[in-house]
């Protein structure tokens, strides 16, 4: 599934100021490999990315975990591989 590629955005008309801290909330299957998945692409794409800065949120039945990632934005090309990324993963079920 080829996802369309947004056309770029002239800075001035962008409503993100690069870089910038963008956090990204991603909910998934709660099992242990969820958030080192996460993570490692998180990290693929933003070299600068803090593990230790992930927060992490189970569901009321503990059959989903909620996670925060606040990646450091360079820009909208970046944001948009790290939600491509996410997006296709088969554990991940949304990402905001």
């Amino acid at each position: 599934m080829n996802l369309p590629v947004n056309p770029p955005i002239p800075p001035e008309e962008s409503l993100i100021q690069y870089p910038s801290a963008f956090p990204i909330k991603v909910m998934g299957v709660h099992v242990d490999t969820f958030v080192d998945s996460v993570v490692a692409l998180v990290q693929e794409l933003d070299p600068t990315f803090d593990a230790a800065s992930v927060v992490q949120r189970p569901s009321s039945g503990g059959k989903y975990l909620g996670l925060t990632v606040t990646v450091t934005a360079t820009s909208r090309e970046q944001l948009d591989n790290i939600y491509r990324a996410l997006t296709r993963h088969p554990l991940v079920k949304y990402v905001l």
